[in-house]
């Protein structure tokens, strides 16, 4: 240890009392309203969340003690009364005075703090985003001989503390008073406090009421009795309905209760991107969390908008999230079962219904089935696939194709599913979202069946080759076919294949493709790339433009003399080949075609004049 060393820890400390912080309140107030809460309308739900909370701690010691909360809406105020606990002066000064403490840590009721929907003791302050004025009149039910105290505070941080007589207030309990804000009367409404309470307190589990008007409605629609299935589910819908505005195809029960949770999930009736994040609405032992908690089902069943009712999940500090953590994964998984489940007893008992879900939500079945084998063998009878004998599930098109052969992109299809249904080879599509990663897993739910990627050298190998003294005759045509799209990367063969009116196909793959944008990257780089690039040159194989020998137009071209002619023409069918598979056209392709275009023009327009008039 050095000698400041030794000299600083020898130093007597300081006898100075320590400093507390001082807190700008009309600071902290804009700091809530414009970052912590997402609107001013929270003011009502600290409201009716510290008044069910003194209700419930007021019940843990007087079980058969009144559970009221009242609300009144006057001209630019607002009174909130209910029967809770009540508080003394000095649990006044010691509470309601001292940001970031809650009555919840209170002597003796720590142990019952999970019953509370507070935990984070801001309490009364959101109200200053809306009043200018609180004021507060209690009356403590642990302490029965304790005179009503009043605490009344404004927005510049100052209050004033006072008791008041015995009969000001005779029963237990605290009534808030709030004077708006200017410019903030109509959160202080009668109409909006009535919507805002219906909204926030609908699953209180006390009497609320807004003036003589019930707000709370229990038991909540997923838990009340029906007289029949059919009328549960059109109550159902009609609460979906007025909830989230759109009327559900249908509903799925959501009961978890080691986690607490009760509610249903609602099916969109119409089809919505996976990328979307889905909003649901979340209670918090009966007081509305959330209607946007988009981390509570797992990201594959966008396909749902749910509502539910919990006491086991954390609220963040702003209690209008979820806290991120190992229950809120733990009900995530078990919310995604209930709906697994929901899918697999449509397959089993009610394939209708599933029928009309599937037409609407296929894409959402596939993600979940991408790595849940044993859904992919449940839905297999049922999931739509684009393939070359139309639209049709896996299994069907296993059952009637010995090798259930697919592409991985739109293109790839769309250039060999004409070709390929004409020769009796099946196809899947496999480049719409999911589907490729399905029929590669096919194998795994449904062993023995054979699946494999189609290229270009499967499907050259299935036209049929024409007979070598044909294509003798026309070596020269094809010598000069070649030598026109060769410097394009294509090569040029002649097959023999239906349907008759296609006269020419442009095959290729990723490989082929891979070389090619190698080819033209090195072709316009400096020499040092170019010399890179060129080290990479494969032995991949080139694209193809197969040319149909039973096509009349082909045997029209090929009895050409003129090579300049033979290449405009063969220049027309690449280019047509290429539009018959959509392909996307590359600067090259698209002065290939006006060329050739250009080139036919001048061709049947083209006269030698001579004395005869004859062309």
């Amino acid at each position: 240890m050095d000698s400041q060393t030794s000299q600083a820890s020898q130093a007597p400390q300081s006898t100075q009392p320590p400093h507390t912080f001082q807190v700008d309140l009309r600071g902290l107030v804009d700091l809530l309203s414009h970052h912590l809460y997402s609107s001013p309308k929270v003011y009502l739900r600290e409201l009716l969340q510290n008044a069910v909370d003194a209700i419930t701690a007021r019940r843990a010691e007087q079980p058969d003690a009144p559970a009221r909360v009242r609300l009144y809406a006057d001209e630019g105020g607002l009174r909130v009364e209910d029967t809770g606990v009540g508080l003394t002066e000095s649990d006044v000064h010691s509470l309601l005075a001292t940001i970031g403490r809650s009555s919840k840590r209170a002597e003796g009721l720590q142990e019952a703090r999970s019953g509370f929907l507070g935990q984070f003791g801001i309490g009364l302050l959101a109200c200053f985003v809306v009043a200018e004025r609180i004021r507060v009149v209690s009356r403590s039910a642990r302490t029965p001989d304790a005179l009503p105290v009043e605490w009344t505070a404004a927005d510049d941080g100052s209050y004033v503390v006072r008791t008041l007589p015995a009969d000001a207030r005779s029963e237990p309990g605290t009534t808030v008073h709030l004077v708006a804000r200017p410019g903030a009367a109509d959160w202080l409404s009668a109409d909006r406090v009535r919507s805002l309470a219906r909204d926030f307190g609908s699953l209180l589990p006390y009497d609320v009421r807004v003036g003589d008007e019930p707000i709370t409605e229990l038991p909540a629609p997923w838990d009340r009795a029906y007289p029949s299935p059919a009328t549960r589910r059109v109550a159902l819908a009609r609460h979906c309905h007025d909830l989230f505005g759109f009327t559900p195809l249908d509903s799925i029960d959501l009961d978890v209760p080691l986690a607490g949770i009760r509610g249903v999930a609602y099916v969109l009736p119409s089809a919505v991107s996976p990328a979307q994040r889905a909003s649901h609405r979340v209670h918090l032992k009966g007081m509305l969390l959330t209607e946007r908690a988009e981390q509570l089902l797992p990201d594959w069943a966008f396909f749902v908008r749910c509502v539910l009712d919990t006491d086991s999940l954390r609220p963040t500090a702003s209690r209008e999230s979820l806290y991120e953590d190992e229950t809120l994964a733990a009900v995530r998984e078990a919310l995604g079962e209930r709906i697994r489940s929901w899918l697999t007893g449509l397959a089993a008992g009610d394939p209708e219904r599933l029928a009309a879900f599937l037409s609407v939500h296929y894409l959402g079945v596939k993600s979940l089935a991408r790595h849940d084998r044993e859904m992919l063998r449940t839905m297999l009878p049922w999931l739509p696939f684009e393939t070359t004998d139309g639209r049709l599930s896996l299994e069907e098109f296993a059952q009637r194709h010995p090798v259930v052969h697919f592409t991985r992109t739109v293109e790839e299809y769309r250039q060999v599913a004409p070709i390929a249904s004409a020769q009796g080879v099946g196809v899947v599509n496999g480049g719409y979202t999911y589907d490729s990663e399905l029929v590669e897993a096919l194998p795994s739910v449904r062993p023995g069946t054979v699946v494999a990627e189609l290229d270009a050298d499967t499907v050259t190998a299935h036209l049929d080759a024409v007979d070598p003294a044909d294509e003798l005759a026309l070596s020269g045509f094809l010598g000069a076919a070649r030598a026109t799209l060769d410097p394009l990367g294509c090569d040029v063969v002649l097959r023999a294949f239906h349907p008759l009116s296609v006269p020419a196909l442009h095959l290729d793959d990723r490989a082929a493709r891979h070389e090619q944008a190698r080819a033209e990257a090195e072709e316009g780089a400096d020499d040092l790339w170019a010399g890179i690039l060129g080290s990479l040159r494969g032995s991949a194989p080139r694209a193809r433009l197969v040319l149909n020998h039973l096509n009349p137009l082909i045997r029209r071209i090929g009895s050409l003399g003129d090579p300049e002619l033979i290449g405009t023409a063969t220049e027309s069918l690449y280019g047509q080949a290429l539009l018959m598979a959509q392909r996307p056209l590359r600067p090259a392709d698209s002065a290939l075609l006006n060329r050739a275009f250009i080139g036919l023009l001048e061709w049947a327009t083209h006269t030698d004049s001579p004395k005869d008039g004859s062309r």
